[in-house]
């Protein structure tokens, strides 16, 4: 029977008329699960181990997005758009407080190069260089099934806008969690260069 002319039926290797289908590999997709994190501290921040305890300890990041707001212009009976202003989501980052790398202090410090609530100063808590930069870097790696790095989202100038510590609760099961957000200046989504 030749009546199966889909793309699907025959350009991904499906096997169909002997037994058992073989299933293509061809439409595996990324899974959410498989993920890595680095976080670059702002210029002149040093403490520690920085960024692998924070690569390891996050366990969720939030989505990632852009949007271009459209200008409508109006001539006589025409209307037509342009792309106008681009405007970047916030992004929310979910840790486990890690015993061995003490990840929640790790996180609030990183929150004070932005505001120190002991000294009320915005930005100057680990001006240790004295420049005044705020911002980061972030990356997200998203991994294949093999653990290799199958695309990486850059967030550039991050700089955190939250810090929320996770309820104590004695009747708890949940591990400490704590949870951040990020504003960005940009996003940049850089593929696998050997595809």
């Amino acid at each position: 029977m030749a009546f199966r002319s889909s793309y699907y039926a025959n350009n991904l290797d499906r096997n169909l008329d002997e037994g058992i289908p073989v299933i293509s590999q061809e439409l595996d997709s990324v899974r959410q699960y498989q993920f890595e994190v680095t976080f670059n501290p702002p210029p002149g921040v040093q403490f520690g181990p920085f960024s692998k305890p924070l690569t390891v300890a996050c366990k969720k990041v939030g989505s990632l997005g852009m949007a271009v707001k459209p200008i409508e212009v109006r001539r006589v009976n025409d209307v037509v758009y342009y792309p106008g202003q681009v405007s970047y989501q916030e992004v929310e980052f979910t840790f486990d407080n890690l015993l061995s790398t003490k990840t929640g202090k790790q996180l609030y410090d990183f929150m004070t190069t932005v505001f120190d609530p002991t000294t009320g100063e915005y930005g100057t808590a680990f001006n240790i260089l004295g420049n005044a930069s705020l911002k980061s870097n972030i990356e997200v790696y998203k991994l294949n099934g093999k653990g290799d790095i199958n695309q990486v989202i850059k967030l550039k100038g991050a700089f955190p806008i939250s810090f929320v510590q996770s309820e104590a609760a004695y009747s708890g099961q949940d591990f400490d969690t704590i949870t951040m957000k990020f504003r960005y200046d940009y996003i940049v989504v850089e593929g696998d260069p050997t595809i």
